[in-house]
């Protein structure tokens, strides 16, 4: 180990006289310069302190043991810290970083991920179901098969062409699907050459639209095919010196792009003719070479490339390129720089509501977005958005929604009029495999009446969708008319939430009022349906045995006949046995109960038991957990999530741990956000028709009544006198402005928690206490008083929960007080039959939304030069 480094000094010492080792200030030359002039300081002076020599540094012996260092000088700063460790010796072990719960809870938050969350677009409202389109109705989805890497693929009215390397496979999904064509292009007259780009052409005769077929090759030719025949109507050859990348249609002129940024305009003459590969002479425009993203919005064609960045500090922004091709004197091109940081470019749109902005989307998960009306004509970016935490790889505007494809497989529609944005849609449409492409294939319009967008994904599948989301709509008005066609009975629910710091059931033996805590709680309610007790902290979060233990015994294997996990720990058992007897000492003998769900996950700790009489009515019944502490590697913070279905209705029951902390607003938000939206927490459910938002049940907001409580550990934001002061006083209210939850509610609209309901806070803050006492934190914490513990509901239909009570219990056992909500349920059973009978009715109402819709879609494609 290298000595401490020697401090410099203003005079240098004189070499050591003998063995003394103490230096002293040399001589000053004779040739010594003149003294700089003294610049007069804007502090107050002070005297001049002499300044002491450095100490000579002592011999260092085998033993390696050094001295106590000497301050420099007679500076009253505190001397540096001494080395004690010598050459060799062992390091001492890592000091223990403080856990969560122990940590200095008034530092300030910083996590980027959770910051994001709040900007996130909300998605609890979204509907999950597929809005698959078809050609020919009653029959499965087509297989057309789309290579990753090279294929390419374009669409008119109900013809699907695919390109891969030799090869091109012409469709008729009217018909069927599987090729009514295939052509090689030694039948264009060009020995193997490979299929680059394909674009149709649009025509003057009517007739011929969206049949004329532009096909670019590697080795830079262009031909023109029939594809009702397979015709080579005209060819270009070598009209490229580099491969052929991109083509685009702007009304009845066609754009050709290579690899070197060789741009060919074919625009009709004067006279009206149609362009012809063969006579038309084409305009020259020059672009950058190897263009990642090309695309032509609104008359411009927008470029950008992986590598084209601009560095600012250390921030790097994609740099644009906006050519005006149709303006022979404004080609040239400009440059544009998003606002703020956002990867490179993947893909860009005009949503048809929303004509005077394009929106581009980014890897990152950003869009940004570039108002097209400014005073020089080029666009410039007027907001950025981030939409996702993975990449957005490709965007399309459709009706009023954006659509977007994700890494994960998943197409998200987008309501943009709102902010944050709304997720409306949003479908597992390539399982687990990037989302490569978007188009609208805009002539199935006036060919089909239909507004179909096609996906192709990494899966190697192309997929259709109803780009006017009919079958949403039909669901929604279904469902607006529910009562027609629905029986309904009430159902009474009791839910107990209690963080109990790792307190023993045996605990509650104590005292009076420890003892009849859970007796209270049951006999609150008369003989409730269901009655659902979450625990937290059930274990000390504080062992490390404990905790270890937990996570690698903390099985899933069930018994049969409780539920409770084969290596669960004592723990866990022993409040199982303890609820299990409080209920059936509380309740009448002629009401026996069952328990339906047991779950732990460190610390947590549900249990959820139903009157014998329902329990055949039960179905979908399971139980699963989500982890949220350590990035969702590790279950201290996190939740158990039960649900089961009730006659044609579905409760979800989510028992949470939210992350700690008087600044960690943002965390908590974000733990909540990625309970509600985790994907595919349970396997799909067998009763489709309890379930809301076209889901299957796999998500927790696929269900009718979701109940979410905890120690959400939301604070209050105020001194901790006057928290108290309000407390004794008993004036509850005036603490409602400085709670975290209610505050995040109310302005925060990216909060998750935004569209849940809560009674209200009659009783006094429940956390913290000091164990076995009624005073709050005494500690040298001093912590505020807080409603950490909460409980919380969601219904689709608002008048199907009723709250009868809300409050707390003064078991003091633990540093949080329990609490408990009864609630008044509603729940239905539906007549299949008269369902039908309604939804036909919908589905004729829906043929004139339709016919509206596409009547707007075709006027968008028709100014945008693409009908």
């Amino acid at each position: 180990m290298l000595p401490p480094p020697r401090h410099r000094s203003t005079l240098s010492p004189s070499p050591s006289n003998g063995d003394s080792g103490t230096p002293s200030p040399k001589p000053p030359a004779q040739s010594q310069r003149p003294p700089l002039p003294t610049r007069r300081g804007t502090l107050a002076q002070v005297e001049d302190i002499p300044i002491a020599a450095s100490p000579r540094l002592p011999e260092r012996s085998a033993n390696v043991t050094l001295p106590e260092r000497k301050p420099v000088g007679i500076s009253k700063l505190p001397p540096p810290p001494t080395r004690t460790i010598a050459l060799g010796d062992k390091l001492p072990p890592p000091r223990r970083p403080p856990s969560p719960e122990s940590e200095d809870e008034s530092g300030e938050e910083d996590d980027p991920k959770a910051q994001a969350v709040d900007n996130m677009p909300d998605t609890t409202t979204s509907s999950r179901k597929p809005p698959v389109l078809s050609f020919r109705e009653g029959w499965s989805e087509p297989k057309i098969h789309v290579h990753p890497h090279s294929g390419i693929f374009v669409a008119s009215g109900s013809n699907v062409v695919v390109g891969h390397s030799t090869q091109i496979k012409i469709y008729d999904l009217s018909v069927a699907d599987v090729p009514i064509l295939t052509l090689d292009t030694k039948d264009l007259g060009v020995k193997d050459a490979k299929v680059t780009a394909m674009e149709f052409r649009l025509t003057a005769v009517k007739a011929d639209r969206g049949f004329l077929l532009w096909i670019g090759t590697k080795e830079g030719h262009l031909f023109e095919v029939d594809i009702r025949t397979g015709y080579v109507a005209n060819a270009k050859l070598i009209a490229h010196p580099h491969p052929v990348t991109h083509m685009f249609r702007y009304g009845r002129s066609m754009v050709t792009m290579d690899e070197g940024g060789k741009t060919l305009i074919f625009s009709p003459g004067e006279n009206g003719e149609d362009i012809s590969l063969a006579y038309t002479q084409p305009r020259v425009v020059r672009t950058t070479e190897k263009q990642e993203f090309v695309k032509l919005l609104d008359g411009k064609l927008w470029t950008a490339t992986r590598m084209d960045h601009h560095s600012h500090g250390h921030q790097k922004f994609p740099i644009i390129r906006v050519y005006d091709i149709f303006n022979p004197v404004a080609a040239t091109g400009r440059s544009l720089l998003p606002t703020e940081h956002v990867g490179s470019v993947t893909s860009a749109t005009i949503i048809p509501s929303q004509q005077d902005f394009v929106y581009v989307g980014h890897e990152e998960g950003y869009v940004t977005i570039w108002s097209l009306r400014t005073g020089d004509g080029y666009p410039k970016c007027v907001e950025v958005m981030r939409i996702a935490m993975s990449d957005v790889l490709c965007v399309e505007g459709v009706n009023d929604r954006l659509w977007a494809g994700a890494r994960n497989g998943m197409i998200s529609v987008f309501d943009v009029s709102q902010k944050p944005w709304l997720v409306t849609n949003s479908w597992n449409a390539h399982p687990g495999l990037p989302v490569l492409r978007l188009a609208v294939n805009c002539n199935a319009i006036e060919r089909n009446g239909k507004l179909c967008v096609i996906s192709v994904g990494r899966d190697e599948c192309l997929r259709l969708w109803d780009g006017l989301l009919g079958v949403v709509w039909i669901d929604n008005e279904l469902r607006e008319s529910e009562q027609e066609y629905s029986s309904f009975h009430g159902l009474s629910m009791l839910l107990v939430s209690w963080n109990c710091d790792s307190a023993r059931p045996d605990s509650l033996v104590s005292d009076p009022v420890n003892f009849e805590f859970l007796n209270e709680a049951l006999t609150n309610v008369d003989s409730p349906d269901i009655i659902a007790f979450g625990f937290q902290e059930v274990i000390d979060l504080e062992s490390r045995k404990m905790t270890a233990k937990n996570v690698l015994l903390g099985g899933k294997k069930k018994a049969e006949d409780n539920g409770l996990s084969d290596k669960v720990t004592r723990a866990y058992k022993r409040w199982y046995d303890r609820l299990t007897a409080a209920v059936r000492t509380a309740m009448p003998p002629s009401c026996p109960y069952v328990c339906v769900h047991t779950e732990n996950l460190v610390g947590l700790f549900t249990c959820i038991f139903v009157k014998g009489a329902e329990r055949a009515r039960l179905n979908d019944v399971a139980v699963t957990t989500v982890k949220r502490g350590m990035g969702g590697r590790y279950g201290n913070k996190g939740a158990i999530v039960a649900r089961f279905v009730i006659g044609d209705s579905s409760l979800c029951i989510i028992n949470c741990h939210l992350a700690a902390g008087q600044n960690a607003v943002r965390r908590r938000n974000a733990d909540a956000a990625g309970i509600l939206e985790e994907k595919a927490v349970f396997p799909a459910g067998d009763h489709s028709i309890a379930y809301v938002g076209g889901g299957d049940g796999s998500m927790v907001l696929d269900h009718e009544l979701v109940f979410f409580h905890g120690d959400l550990n939301y604070r209050i934001d105020h001194r901790r006198d006057a928290i108290i002061a309000a407390v004794r006083a008993n004036d509850l209210t005036s603490l409602y402005q400085h709670d975290q939850l209610l505050r995040e509610v109310k302005y925060n609209r990216g909060c998750r928690l935004r569209g849940f309901s809560e009674g209200p806070l009659t009783f006094a803050p429940t956390y913290k206490y000091d164990r076995r006492s009624n005073e709050y934190d005494t500690s040298e914490k001093h912590r505020a008083p807080a409603w950490c513990d909460r409980i919380l509901w969601k219904s689709r239909e608002v008048s199907r929960v009723r709250l009868r009570e809300y409050r707390r219990y003064e078991a003091n056992v633990s540093d949080h007080r329990p609490i408990s909500a009864s609630f008044d349920l509603t729940v239905k059973t539906v007549d299949r039959s008269e369902m039908e009978r309604r939804k036909r009715e919908v589905e004729r109402i829906w043929v004139g939304v339709e016919e509206r819709l596409l009547k707007s879609a075709r006027e968008f494609y028709m100014s945008q030069m693409l009908l």
